[in-house]
Formats: structure tokens, C-alpha cells, sequence
């Protein structure tokens, strides 16, 4: 697919500074970015994912910025306060116009949220993050009041996960727009740094710096993104000065770029937890056999046991170390090292294949059967060596297991349609509550619960104490509760950590600094021209 655009808080206090991009002021030039994932979509609600959302947020913007320090920074909005429990006001930036020239209002926002839930086929929508707003009231041209059915100590951070649309110009035609009118170019159009000039799908994006933009001027007046999905290929790249940044440095190369003074790389922990999500909600899953191949009356995984034996049977602290260099870590919990209010002093998560070989035959499976674990392939660090790293681990305790890795918006996509007995992928957040509300809550399309709960997971042990944390406003108690879901869900394996990642890009030292970020967001916003 190619276009070519025509070039056309109570938590936060009222006295939050206003923060806007903080580019010095640059000769003119542009920068070259070899990434490895491109876009699913230009529809920047069909697809709530790490790509998408850093690739995306150089056009469209949010009303506030989570930044690569954990922190929540104005971008539409100037400041958010609570006015108590379940009403809150949102002072919007004046002056703000989308990159056709129409103003950005205060009403947009009510058509903005009104569209996320109903996004057609979205294999993880936004809906959580504007799951308990009830109401959007104008107050006047520059103030907005939400209104919450209940109390929500998340909506802050929530305001920074979905980008603003315009009424006027995404909901022209009197309805929704579709995903299609977006990834024709046509209604690419946001307030962003950047406008969109050229996109084809799986192979490059482009964009010219937004002139009218509101705020100070980014650096480069050119971004192009070339996709490169082989990291071997971006590497190449990257020496051969066909491009001056990269993503997602395979760790097998990260010594050799050290050592060369053309090269600078930018680390960083991550708040990304990569994990296995196993089909235990059902009778009969589709990947799983007995030992001559033919269909298991009943599912291995609904067992707790199995999934039990499945994870002792990783041996976390070896692939961290063996397979990622150390730019990994052995997961101890689902919440990444830096989340709030995760589990402190955890071990990382047990490695006993003795064990796990007896909980099998405790459940039933003394010869263990046959599995297949899907997952995807480009789009997080050493993704498809890492499935295979699993499933030999869990051959080696008697599960013959075998792979099949899968473009990512196929494999979420299949996902979601339940078609799989195991898949691995990963997630991002600073707030220990939010892997569980979207990946493990008990799905409710209504409430905003489990939009990335593609097993169908339920518990109400893990759903009672995680419903409660998030309408808690007093912090302590907010943690406790959060710590009570947490235990329940690793106590009944409703996800299996595997590993933390840890980011790195490199980049053409002449040309190119870069803000690593947590989120392993690659966005030329967090890029810098060297003086």
C-alpha cells in the first residue's frame, strides 16, 4: 500500500508547567531511521501497540505525553485536576490546528472517545483508557469536564494512551471514519510535529516537518523510516551510511558498533516484560496432542499444574544471559523493574525442570504431549529466537514442542479469534495495574476490561482486588490491592513472564543523538541532530 500526501490532576497541578518539545533551534536537514516493525495501520486507534503508537505520534498528538522518564508531560492539554472523585477538569492548549488548517475544539474530544470502541476488527483497541468517562462537557472553548461512572485514579495516564481526532475532519461524511480512509493517506491528518508525505505499508514512511505547528520546530525538516525486519540487514545498513539510526541493535552486534568510533549506542531498561499466554480457559485447544499427534480430549493447559510445569521448566537467568547478552532480564513478575507498585524483592521466577516433570505426571501426563507455541516474528528483540529457546525448554521436560512464528498483525489477529493453544508477545507499562486490567482481567468490552486478554482468562480472585485498585484513590490502599491481584494471578499462572527486555539503538555518531526509551519507542522526537 503507498500515499503520497499532498503537503497541505489532583495528580497533576493546576500549576504544571506547560512542556512543549524542547528542539534547539537547527539548520535544516533531515535524518534516515532503520526500524524493524513498521505500522499496522495509519489509524491510530485500530491498533493499541508499541509501533504503532511511536510511529503514529509524530502526526497525531495526545492531550498529554508520557515521556521516556516515566513522566506526564502537556501536549493538547496544559494541565488536568481532579475536582473531586469522579469530575475532572482539562484546560486545553489554544491555538492548536490540525495539519489542513482546521482548529482543534474542545468537542473533539467527545468525538474522539465516542469513535475508540468502535473501531472495526481492532485486535486491541484504546477502550481502557477512556473506559469509565460517562460524559464530555464543554465548558468553554478551552475547558473540558469528564465526567467518570466511578472514581479512576488512572485518568491522567489515561489521557496520554489515545490520540485526538477532529470531528470536522475524520467525521466529515457524518459517521466513524474507516481504517481504509486512513491508511489511504487520506485522513492522515493530525496536529502533530510532523505531516505524513509518503507511506508504503511494509516498506517506508515519510514525513516533512508541520510548519504551522504550535510548538517550537522539531530539528529536521525530512524523516524517513525505512522498515527493516532482518536485524542483521539493519546493521548493514546502519555501516554502509544508508541510514543514521536503528532499532532493536541485536545484541550480537552491540560490541563490534562500541568499538567503532563512527557508532554511538543508546541503552536503556525497559518497562517491557515479555510472556507466554496459554489457552486455560477451555475445554479442548487446537495445538495440543497426544504423543502420536491426534487431539487430546481435554485441554493440558486448563490444568494449573501444566502451566506451573511449563514455566519452571524456562530457564530464565540462561536466555537473559545466553541468548540476549544480558540485554535481558529474568522476569520476576508481569510488571517490569520500574512499574508502580509492583511486587518488590521478588527471586526471578523458579527454574526446576525435576519439578516441573512431576507436576505433569500429577496431572495426568507422565509422557507429556505435543504443543505448538505461536508467536511473532520482527517485532521485539530476538523474538523468534527466543520462541525457540522456550519450546526447547519445554521439549526438554517432556512437552515435544514445536513453533510457528507469524507476521504480527496476523498473529494478533488470530489471537484474538482464540485460534491458538500458546503465543508470546510482550507488554509495556509504568503501572503494575495496567498488564492486569488489559491483559488479564476478565474480558468486558463494556467496562473497558481486558481488550489484550486474548484467552479469554477470568478469575475472579484476580478480578475482584484489580476492580477495586482502580476506583481506590488512596494510594496505599491502591497498592495493596494491586499486590493481592498480582499474587493471584502468578499463584494460578495466567501469564507466564519470561524475560524483561532491554533496548538499544544505534546511531551514526556525527549525525545523530537519541533519548532511549523504556517503552522502546522509536520516534525521530526522541532523535537530536549533533551540533
Amino acid at each position: 500500500m503507498q500515499c503520497r500526501i499532498p503537503a497541505t490532576a489532583a495528580m497533576l497541578s493546576a500549576a504544571l508547567a506547560v512542556v512543549t518539545p524542547t528542539a534547539a533551534q537547527q539548520p535544516a536537514r533531515g535524518i534516515i531511521i532503520g526500524a524493524q516493525t513498521p505500522p499496522s495501520s495509519l489509524d491510530p486507534h485500530y491498533h493499541n501497540t508499541t509501533q504503532n503508537n511511536a510511529a503514529l505520534g509524530q502526526i497525531f498528538e495526545r492531550l498529554f505525553e508520557l515521556t521516556p522518564r516515566g513522566t506526564l508531560e502537556p501536549r493538547l492539554a496544559e494541565r488536568v485536576r481532579a475536582l473531586d472523585d469522579t469530575t475532572w477538569e482539562v484546560t486545553l492548549r489554544a491555538g492548536v490546528r490540525f495539519h489542513d488548517g482546521t482548529p482543534f475544539e474542545a468537542d473533539d474530544i467527545a468525538w474522539t472517545y465516542a469513535r475508540i470502541p468502535q473501531v472495526a476488527n481492532s485486535p486491541a483497541l484504546f477502550t481502557a483508557a477512556v473506559r469509565t468517562i460517562t460524559a464530555v462537557e464543554v465548558k468553554d472553548p478551552r475547558t473540558v469536564i469528564l465526567r467518570t461512572r466511578e472514581p479512576n485514579p488512572m485518568l491522567p495516564a489515561d489521557l496520554a494512551s489515545p490520540v485526538i481526532l477532529s470531528r470536522r475532519v475524520h467525521g466529515a461524511a457524518g459517521q466513524a471514519p474507516a481504517t481504509s480512509e486512513f491508511n489511504s493517506g487520506a485522513l492522515a491528518i493530525g496536529t502533530g510535529p510532523y505531516r505524513l508525505v509518503s507511506f508504503a505499508l511494509g516498506d517506508r514512511m515519510e514525513l516533512a516537518r508541520n510548519e504551522q505547528y504550535w510548538g517550537p520546530a522539531e530539528p529536521w525538516d525530512r524523516v524517513t523510516f525505512r522498515y527493516i525486519p532482518q536485524p542483521g540487514s539493519r546493521v548493514a545498513a546502519l555501516l554502509a551510511g544508508e541510514v543514521d539510526l536503528i532499532d532493536y541493535v541485536p545484541s550480537q552486534d552491540m560490541a563490534r558498533l562500541e568499538r567503532d568510533a563512527r557508532f554511538r549506542l543508546f541503552g536503556t531498561d525497559s518497562i517491557s516484560t515479555v510472556y507466554l499466554a496459554p489457552d486455560a480457559m477451555r475445554d479442548t485447544t487446537p495445538f495440543a496432542t497426544d504423543n502420536q499427534g491426534r487431539p487430546l480430549a481435554k485441554n493440558p493447559l486448563a490444568d494449573r499444574r501444566v502451566r506451573e510445569a511449563l514455566s519452571l521448566a524456562i530457564p530464565r537467568s540462561a536466555i537473559a544471559q545466553r541468548l540476549y547478552q544480558g540485554q535481558a532480564t529474568p522476569a520476576d513478575q508481569f510488571a517490569a523493574p520500574a512499574a508502580e507498585h509492583r511486587l518488590e524483592g521478588q527471586p526471578p521466577l523458579a527454574f526446576d525442570p525435576a519439578r516441573a516433570r512431576a507436576l505433569l505426571a500429577e496431572a495426568g501426563y507422565p509422557e507429556g504431549f505435543r504443543l505448538t507455541v505461536h508467536g511473532p516474528v520482527n517485532f521485539f528483540p530476538s523474538d523468534d529466537n527466543l520462541l525457540q529457546a522456550v519450546a526447547q525448554s519445554f521439549t526438554r521436560v517432556g512437552v515435544e514442542t514445536q513453533i510457528q512464528t507469524l507476521p504480527g498483525p496476523t498473529l494478533f489477529t488470530r489471537a484474538t479469534n482464540r485460534e491458538f493453544s500458546m503465543f508470546i508477545t510482550f507488554f509495556s507499562s509504568w503501572y503494575a495495574i495496567n498488564p492486569i486490567r488489559q491483559v488479564v482481567m476478565t474480558r468486558d468490552p463494556v467496562l473497558g476490561f481486558g481488550p489484550f486478554n486474548r484467552t479469554r482468562y477470568s478469575n475472579p480472585a484476580v478480578d475482584r482486588p484489580a476492580a477495586e485498585a482502580l476506583v481506590t484513590m488512596d494510594e496505599e490502599r491502591r497498592r495493596a490491592l494491586t499486590h493481592e491481584a498480582i499474587r493471584a494471578m502468578m499463584e494460578d499462572k495466567a501469564v507466564i513472564p519470561v524475560v524483561v527486555l532491554r533496548y538499544a539503538w544505534a546511531g551514526r555518531r556525527d549525525r545523530v543523538t537519541y533519548e532511549a526509551s523504556p517503552g522502546g519507542w522509536t520516534t525521530s522526537l526522541y532523535a537530536r541532530p549533533v551540533p
